[in-house]
């Protein structure tokens, strides 16, 4: 595999003070190629492992979890700056495996097809083999919990990758794997830099890579992956639109727009990016938007209770006030938050406040590129066929919504939409009872339950003779 050897070590910089929150060692090669062993010689016990075990496994996985709910908290509260209050993602992780138990029987059971007394037909979902998962940062938990549920329960066993700003997150997750009775080699963590996770992807050990990160990411491990035959699949950025029909509820859809569109300081790959608003109802929809936006409070994560705390870092801070600001040099108008957010989002630090974008168009780079910040960007639309055009119109496909009272015709709005989720009078949400992936730029395959399960086995065909003639 050619991996670095010896030791190297890695820091976390914390957004919320620009302090060393951790330091951790890389894993050498001799490391890998020990947890790859492991992960063998694991697997055919795993495999043959009853459902019901795996299952009853996953679940108590969810409780360990769910046990270290405030080390963990603590952790992504440090690591990425979301507000501790919010920071608790042990709930939907447990939710996770408790949907997992549910579909998991039937999803996995033997599928019959046409068959007569002496020939039987059927196949038998087989799980691949070794997974290598590899996780952002953003929601660092509950995604570990896409990442590595639905290949554990079919049977695969899994090698996890954490981003190197949450290293504490997959730690934990291990123990409580442990804990929870979980066999050695069937779950295990390592600490990588992206060209030795690239060179153990192009390695060829792995029946299957799944990644959720940016869409650079994505094509690297694509890359990577080239010539291996090994499934890839990806879950990556978005630049979702919302569109407001004029015949919208704007008091209810409003906050809602604004929790999609600042909530986790903008930083979900479903985040609303893109706001489309008729022009009989922009006005007033942006004066309500403006008025709800100076709710969301921006502050010390730990030691305040705000709405928003810093973005993951600095350097991305001003990745977004650089986007803001030639968005305004182009034409849109700034209606900036109050003072004491501005003081609070000082530059040169993580801290960016939520802010309103109107007078946008698609000639500016903050409508075309992911943004990953707390910045509503709205543009005023004439109806129905310049919104869908304009929701449309990127390289992103992962989510996108409408607000309307007239449902069917929302409905029949949404099947022109080009996303893999699509929403009515609702946004920013990961149905964790739907499949979840995008099309696009926003990824190749699906999660969550069925569609997880599914994407974790491969369907493995019987023809039985019973008598030959």
């Amino acid at each position: 595999m050619n991996l670095h050897s010896g030791a190297r070590t890695f820091s976390v910089t914390s957004p919320v003070d620009g302090s060393i929150y951790a330091t951790r060692n890389y894993a050498d090669g001799a490391a890998v190629e020990a947890a790859v062993a492991r992960a063998r010689a694991a697997l055919p016990g795993w495999r043959r492992t009853p459902l019901a075990e795996r299952l009853a496994i996953l679940l108590r996985f969810g409780e360990e979890m769910k046990a270290r709910a405030t080390p963990l908290a603590e952790a992504v509260a440090w690591q990425i700056g979301r507000p501790l209050w919010q920071a608790d993602e042990t709930p939907r992780l447990a939710l996770i495996g408790e949907l997992l138990a549910g579909a998991a029987p039937d999803t996995l059971a033997d599928m019959p097809y046409p068959s007569d007394e002496n020939i039987r037909r059927y196949a038998k979902p087989m799980a691949g083999g070794l997974h290598l998962s590899i996780c952002a940062w953003n929601y660092p938990t509950a995604m570990l919990g896409y990442l590595v549920t639905s290949p554990l329960a079919a049977g695969n066993v899994v090698i996890f990758k954490h981003s190197p700003q949450t290293p504490l997150i997959a730690e934990l997750a291990e123990e409580a794997f442990r804990a929870a009775g979980g066999p050695e080699g069937v779950f295990q963590s390592l600490h990588l830099d992206h060209p030795d996770a690239e060179r153990l992807i192009a390695s060829g050990f792995f029946n299957a890579v799944n990644f959720i990160g940016s869409v650079n990411g994505g094509r690297r491990v694509h890359a990577a992956a080239a010539g291996t035959f090994t499934q890839v699949h990806l879950e990556l950025g978005g630049k979702d639109p919302t569109y407001v029909r004029s015949d919208a509820d704007l008091e209810a859809a409003v906050p809602l727009i604004a929790e999609g569109t600042y909530s986790n300081a903008g930083q979900s790959c479903c985040s609303v990016e893109r706001i489309y608003v008729d022009r009989s109802i922009h006005d007033r929809f942006v004066e309500a938007l403006v008025a709800e936006t100076a709710k969301w409070s921006i502050g010390h994560p730990i030691g305040e209770k705000p709405m928003v705390g810093p973005v993951v870092r600095a350097v991305a801070a001003d990745t977004i006030r650089g986007l803001t600001e030639s968005a305004v040099r182009a034409g849109a108008k700034r209606l900036m938050p109050p003072d004491g957010a501005l003081k609070a989002a000082s530059l040169g630090t993580a801290y960016v406040a939520p802010e309103v974008l109107t007078g946008v168009d698609h000639s500016m780079q903050i409508m075309r590129d992911e943004l990953f910040g707390p910045v509503a960007c709205v543009q005023a639309v004439g109806g129905d066929d310049e919104a869908i055009r304009l929701m449309n119109d990127s390289d992103y496909g992962l989510s996108a919504s409408i607000w309307t009272r007239d449902v069917e015709r929302g409905v029949t709005l949404l099947d022109e939409v080009e996303a893999g989720t699509v929403y009515l009078n609702r946004c920013d949400h990961a149905d964790l009872y739907l499949p979840w992936g995008g099309i696009k730029n926003s990824g190749l395959g699906r999660t969550n339950g069925r569609a997880g399960l599914i994407e974790a086995t491969a369907a493995k065909a019987y023809h039985v003779r019973c008598v030959i003639a």
